[in-house]
């Protein structure tokens, strides 16, 4: 009788038939298969597609100015980033925004997130040049806005060329007076801008024809009939 008892404790354990799933410990459930882990159906999706903010467009960036700043706090400084960026299409739309980050490329693409969402259309003649001359205010800064015949380029400089090569402009001359601030000159600039207007909205503000606006003392009617019918914008 004692043999028989023996046997039974010190038998060992059984193994699994085929098919029967093992035993586990107290820990084994972490690495079955039944539970969801990181690879698992709870994962993280890939099938996500990135945002389209430009609708499908080409947008002209010009990085104008980056600055370093710097904050003290407890245990030395703190040193950031601010970016000055202007974005256009090339045909008569730009916009400009400001960022800062800790980063410079993360600063970079919060001033083109916002410089995407400012964006002004301006009336340009033929595609290349203002209509007509405007003058721009903003702080210290003052800047004068002409329009200039084909092949004469874009004179200007600093910020204010970045606004035109992004808004499409191909013969202008500018002048800037007062401060050399880029904030400044871009605010001032965009200010000339936005009061740019075309022939044919003062000509349906004022209920009359483009012809009659553009027609000059001395010319026929159908001269400036035709110089009407070329304008586009």
């Amino acid at each position: 009788m004692a043999d028989e008892v023996q046997n039974v404790e010190g038998a060992p354990e059984a193994a699994p038939t085929e098919g029967q799933a093992p035993r586990r410990g107290r820990g084994g459930g972490r690495d079955g298969g039944n539970r969801g882990g990181r690879d698992g159906g709870r994962g993280r999706r890939d099938d996500r597609r990135p945002r389209d903010d430009d609708g499908g467009e080409e947008l002209i960036e010009k990085l104008v100015h980056i600055n370093r700043v710097s904050k003290t706090v407890k245990g030395g400084k703190r040193f950031g980033f601010a970016a000055l960026v202007v974005v256009g299409d090339g045909k008569g739309r730009a916009g400009f925004g400001h960022g800062k980050a800790r980063e410079v490329p993360e600063a970079i693409s919060k001033a083109t997130a916002a410089a995407k969402k400012a964006m002004i259309r301006v009336p340009l003649r033929d595609g290349r040049t203002l209509h007509h001359d405007g003058l721009g205010h903003f702080g210290a800064g003052m800047v004068t806005l002409r329009s200039a015949p084909a092949g004469t380029g874009i004179i200007a400089g600093g910020p204010m060329r970045a606004v035109f090569e992004s808004l499409g402009v191909a013969d202008v001359v500018t002048k800037s007076n007062g401060t050399s601030n880029p904030y400044n000159m871009i605010r001032a600039t965009f200010e000339a801008l936005g009061e740019q207007t075309s022939p044919k909205s003062v000509a349906q503000r004022r209920g009359k024809k483009v012809s009659d606006l553009i027609k000059r003392g001395g010319s026929s009617d159908r001269a400036a009939e035709a110089e009407a019918a070329a304008v586009t914008e």
